[in-house]
């Protein structure tokens, strides 16, 4: 990936983030879009992995076909909402290996704080995509992908529902390196680092509390 921004603009990404915009939606329906629209925006996300042949037997004949080269790549959760996006995208890439990293934002500062941090070995040896559903302030993500890097992570991709601005730009200043990939940039933060139009509080949306 070479562009820092992609948005995801396919037909069935788009209708399913509009049902997740709405108010309405319930939790478990919520629960289910998030996880039908991670798996697509995962095939977004992955889509330039190397491949190498390898030779099989189909029930006619021996070919070389493809499969995925390399180590298994990294799923990394920012906790505690990147989980519904890290769960849909392990039912697509079942193999890959999953990290967690607990961030929560301090509500006056908007700096974030670290609370646990658990990921792979081999982190330089691996595709390592950041999961989060919300891009806002930028100040969390770009902390998570810093400490993703001192870990020896360098192949890093970041994959979000939403993004701000703010949030865009934060990350482009901070790790012009990593690539974004998401489903809507959305107009702005309000005074609160809230995305707007946005969809809420993915987190409380998608575990039904407030």
């Amino acid at each position: 990936m070479t562009q820092h921004l992609t948005i995801v603009d396919h037909p069935l990404v788009q209708h399913k983030l509009t049902l997740m915009r709405e108010k309405e939606t319930s939790t478990a329906v919520f629960r289910q879009l998030l996880r039908e629209i991670s798996q697509l925006l995962a095939y977004e996300v992955t889509r330039e992995l190397p491949m190498t042949p390898r030779e099989i037997e189909t029930p006619l004949q021996k070919m070389d076909a493809p499969v995925l080269a390399g180590r298994k790549l990294a799923l990394i959760s920012i906790l505690r909402a990147g989980n519904g996006l890290l769960d849909g995208m392990l039912e697509l890439i079942p193999s890959a290996r999953v990290g967690f990293v607990g961030l929560y934002r301090d509500e006056e500062t908007l700096q974030p704080v670290k609370y646990y941090f658990k990921v792979p070995e081999n982190l330089a040896e691996r595709l390592v995509i950041v999961v989060d559903p919300m891009l806002a302030t930028g100040n969390s993500s770009a902390a998570a992908v810093q400490m993703l890097k001192d870990a020896g992570a360098t192949n890093i991709r970041f994959l979000c529902l939403l993004a701000a601005p703010e949030g865009v730009a934060r990350m482009k200043e901070a790790h012009p390196d990593v690539p974004v990939v998401t489903a809507s940039l959305d107009e702005r933060l309000n005074e609160k680092g809230y995305i707007l139009p946005g969809l809420g509080d993915a987190g409380d949306r998608m575990f039904g509390t407030r």
